[in-house]
């Protein structure tokens, strides 16, 4: 089940890019007392996002580019978060 932190993150990521592919993944029970565990569930995410935005974008325009659309998420609501973007193949 999925709470309303990954909830949100998957409604931005799916208005900002209308993605081929979107994983968001929760992380959070990896990390149970490591730092940045904050005791919600929801503190360390991985997305896995394809969209025809990121073609001919670097790496890390991409990571911005994902981290733009996550607005305040990032850093602030939730502790980690690891972005593999990529465009889609031919």
């Amino acid at each position: 089940m999925s709470g309303p932190v990954q909830q949100e993150m998957e409604k931005l990521l799916e208005e900002a890019f209308r993605p081929t592919k979107l994983q968001v993944i929760n992380d959070s029970a990896k990390h149970h007392g490591h730092s940045g565990d904050d005791g919600s569930g929801e503190s360390h995410f991985t997305v896995v996002i394809e969209a025809t935005a990121f073609a001919d974008k670097n790496r890390l325009e991409r990571q911005r580019m994902v981290n733009h659309a996550l607005g305040d998420i990032p850093g602030q609501r939730v502790h980690a978060l690891a972005i593999q973007a990529s465009a889609p193949t031919a």
